[in-house]
């Protein structure tokens, strides 16, 4: 730790000592108690576009034109100038008000056609070859008609497409259409990044595609979870449909009474069957409830109470939401259909599957009330949090690496009424949304304190707060390192109108931009933070 707050003093300690085995990063990280974004400049002349994030190596900022069909992708640089002011700080030039002083675009790329729309809530990066993963789609149709596989009540899109891009020079590199199908693209809810494979979640038809990026920028189809497990499922059953169809053909032709001879269609993979990971999860939970009595009675009462009474809930459930754990591991969420749907499902019950796709078993399951995945959650969350190799995203912080997120985290635990309903609302951001925080080191929990019902390195919208946003040092309690208001000073003109911020943070500069919007009131106002 360093003994001294200013900056120079930092730099001369740095020198002559060297940090502990394993802490070199989190040592440079402390400078950035000197290094804020100190200085605002209010309502910025920009483009109109949507704004979506930076990269979390910060080299490319992402953003779409307002009518959702181009991608524009800027590159962070800084503001330079030369004054004859004798002042310590002298006054800004003109220009320094305008957007293009502090990003230079690199280029635009129209992604969608005239029916289609880009999703401005999804992006995934692909750091390592600095390739960018964005979705196109057309409108909703909630009353879709019915199709023999799709789950009844989930919407239908008739066209979704996953472009993967080449951010260095916009090259489109390949591309993956879904037809009359459902994914939730909110949020990056429905597709899961890690290292070169990606899983994305057909709700509508209940299939996990994991594909592989390949060093080249083509998406290669690896497997599809759902009906099948294994790659030779659908020929197995396919064969084994067909020796059975034969069979009771040459039964039937040496039965003389056909005609009033009773014959059952053989179950096939149209009409009868249970997907092969619903057949899995069942097993999954005949077994553990088998095992927790010994005695024959008791286990047969156990099988009525706990499985069969319960069976066509079991059977009813979909997947909700999936997550790598690693790259043999997925972690399933499973619910009702409303709840699959429903931008709101924390009042659904929901369970937690860990499947193993090598083995294509289920090795884990959990309501989401379960205390001991609660405790894994509370002990080991980075495991669920770290979906990349990228070094910026492992200093996020989280309460299984930073004593003040865990002290908080027991803080509300010790004041919830009910423990139950406290896990449940633990549980609810299980499997996390792929790439969904910022690791900006202003974020760092170890060095600020700030209000998180306010601001977090979580990526979503908040409602604009009047009051300036506060960072206080960590290690000086009484300190105010620096504050964020996502308007000017002189506040806004109707107070009745209700306005909703968001804040892009870049990972590893004094540079922030907040971006405040009046609902149903474009366009919005653009704030830049950075150190003077």
């Amino acid at each position: 730790m360093f003994t001294s707050g200013n900056v120079t003093a930092r730099v001369f300690e740095r020198q002559i000592r060297r940090p502990p085995p394993g802490a070199s990063v989190n040592r440079a990280r402390h400078f950035y108690e000197n290094l804020v974004p100190s200085f605002t400049l209010y309502d910025v002349e920009s483009p109109d576009h949507c704004f979506r994030k930076f990269t979390e190596d910060g080299l490319f900022l992402i953003s779409f034109s307002r009518n959702h069909q181009e991608l524009i992708v800027y590159r962070p640089s800084w503001l330079s100038y030369s004054s004859n002011s004798d002042d310590s700080v002298p006054p800004l030039p003109r220009r320094a008000s305008r957007f293009d002083s502090f990003f230079t675009q690199l280029y635009s790329v129209n992604l969608a056609s005239a029916n289609e729309l880009i999703c401005k809530d999804f992006f995934l990066y692909f750091h390592t070859h600095r390739f960018g993963l964005f979705a196109t789609s057309t409108a909703q149709i909630h009353d879709s008609p019915p199709s023999p596989d799709a789950v009844p009540g989930v919407p239908s899109i008739d066209k979704i497409t996953f472009i993967l891009l080449r951010l260095d020079d916009g090259v489109i590199l390949d591309e993956r259409v879904f037809l009359h199908d459902f994914v939730n693209l909110a949020n990056n809810m429905g597709v899961f990044l890690y290292d070169d494979l990606l899983a994305i979640l057909s709700l509508r038809y209940q299939r996990i595609h994991l594909l592989q990026i390949r060093d080249s920028g083509h998406l290669v189809d690896a497997r599809a979870i759902g009906y099948f497990c294994r790659e030779d499922d659908e020929l197995f059953l396919n064969s084994n449909s067909q020796a059975m169809m034969t069979q009771d053909k040459n039964k039937q032709n040496r039965d003389d009474d056909t005609e009033n001879g009773l014959h059952i269609s053989q179950p096939n993979a149209e009409n009868s069957f249970l997907t092969g990971i619903k057949q899995r999860l069942l097993s999954f939970i005949f077994r553990e409830i088998w095992n927790e009595e010994s005695d024959k009675t008791l286990r047969v009462q156990s099988l009525k109470k706990k499985f069969y009474f319960h069976f066509q809930d079991y059977v009813d459930l979909i997947i909700w939401k999936v997550q790598f754990l690693d790259r043999h591991h997925l972690l399933i969420k499973f619910g009702s259909v409303d709840g699959g749907v429903s931008r709101n499902a924390d009042h659904h019950p929901a369970f937690f599957a860990v499947y193993n796709m090598e083995t294509t078993d289920i090795v884990a399951f959990y309501q989401n009330s379960a205390e001991d995945l609660y405790q894994l959650f509370e002990q080991y969350s980075d495991h669920f949090t770290v979906s990349s190799s990228s070094p910026f995203m492992n200093f996020v912080t989280s309460h299984s690496n930073s004593v003040h997120a865990l002290e908080q985290l027991k803080y509300m635990k010790n004041k919830a009424n009910s423990f139950s309903q406290f896990v449940k609302k633990m549980l609810i951001s299980l499997p996390f949304s792929c790439q969904s925080q910022s690791p900006s080191p202003y974020f760092d929990q170890s060095l600020f304190r700030f209000d998180e019902k306010l601001i977090s390195s979580a990526d979503r919208h908040r409602q604009s707060s009047d009051n300036p946003i506060k960072f206080i040092s960590r290690r000086q309690p009484q300190t105010l390192k620096f504050k964020i208001k996502p308007g000017p000073e002189c506040g806004s003109a109707d107070g009745r109108s209700k306005k909703i911020c968001s804040f892009l943070f870049h990972p590893h500069l004094p540079l922030a931009i907040s971006i405040q919007q009046t609902l149903f009131m474009p366009p919005s106002v653009v704030n830049i933070h950075f150190r003077r």
